[in-house]
């Protein structure tokens, strides 16, 4: 058996009914192990000496309604290696449970609080996990950069105590994920970086620029001196060659440019777009 030796957290978001996980362990490829979750059920974080079926068998027993805390007794009871597993679960209430068996690798343990579990082995020291703890309480924006601000407090106290090297952030909201037929809201993984967490952030970002939706603040008129930047952008980039073009040519290529890059879901009608679309569109001319 495998020793997944990490901090992590599991929380969960009244106000917009997701449930996540974050995870980071000098360890490769974290995320194909630690973090579960299932929208309106709960989130699952396993590891240590890792049960993977802790995953899975977790959110089964959510899914009947289980609490956290009767859900960490079922799945650790019949379990003759429990003394060497840590798990953390947050149910479909918010409620939170965490274990760490006595067998785990110091410095090792966990805090549950409200709407969160947060969990380490072979850490620097506690500070970890209440620095993490902290973070999240404190946080006020979604849940999946609450989970990533507790990742970086966690590091930022001591962390993993053998170092850095893989990442991974899971949240799920009933019909969150692409297309609007899954749960998978963000569902992003970094296996092996020096500064995962850093990665992971930047990956975030990515996700929210391809998939956020666009704020009626953050509309943008294409005229005057933005309609000049986005032709000037646009010819650079080989999408225009016209170097007065009319309304129609000059949507047409911010079109194209638009579904090249995968920005379909902040394209804008004729006239407008995207502050964040045209922020892109500038950076990429520029880098050639």
């Amino acid at each position: 058996m495998r020793l997944v030796s990490t901090f992590s957290i599991a929380g969960f978001d009244p106000g917009t009914a997701s449930w996540g996980v974050a995870v980071q362990s000098k360890f490769l490829a974290v995320g194909a192990i630690v973090p579960w979750a299932r929208a309106g059920a709960g989130a699952v974080a396993t590891q240590a000496m890792a049960n993977y079926t802790y995953g899975p068998r977790g959110l089964e027993l959510l899914s009947e309604g289980r609490t956290a805390q009767e859900t960490v007794e079922a799945l650790t009871a019949g379990d003759p290696q429990r003394e060497h597993r840590q798990v953390g679960v947050v149910d479909a209430e918010g409620g939170s449970a965490t274990f760490t068996g006595g067998g785990c690798l110091d410095w090792a343990g966990g805090i549950a609080g409200e709407h969160y579990a947060a969990q380490g082995n072979i850490l620097v020291g506690r500070e970890t996990v209440e620095a993490m703890a902290r973070a999240f309480e404190r946080g006020e924006d979604d849940l999946a950069s609450r989970l990533l601000a507790a990742l970086r407090a966690g590091q930022e106290a001591g962390g993993d105590r053998r170092g850095r090297q893989s990442a991974a952030l899971l949240v799920v909201r009933e019909g969150g994920g692409y297309g609007g037929d899954n749960d998978r809201m963000v569902d992003l993984r970094v296996d092996d970086h020096p500064d995962p967490i850093a990665e992971l952030a930047r990956l975030y970002g990515l996700h929210n620029l391809y998939f956020g939706e666009t704020r009626p603040e953050d509309v943008v008129a294409v005229e005057g001196e933005v309609r000049r930047e986005v032709a000037s952008s646009l010819r650079r980039l080989g999408y225009l060659r016209e170097e007065s073009p009319d309304e129609r040519t000059l949507h047409a290529a911010l079109s194209a440019f638009v579904r090249t890059e995968n920005f379909e879901e902040r394209e804008q009608p004729p006239g407008y777009a995207d502050r964040a679309v045209l922020e892109f569109l500038k950076d990429r001319a520029a880098s050639r």
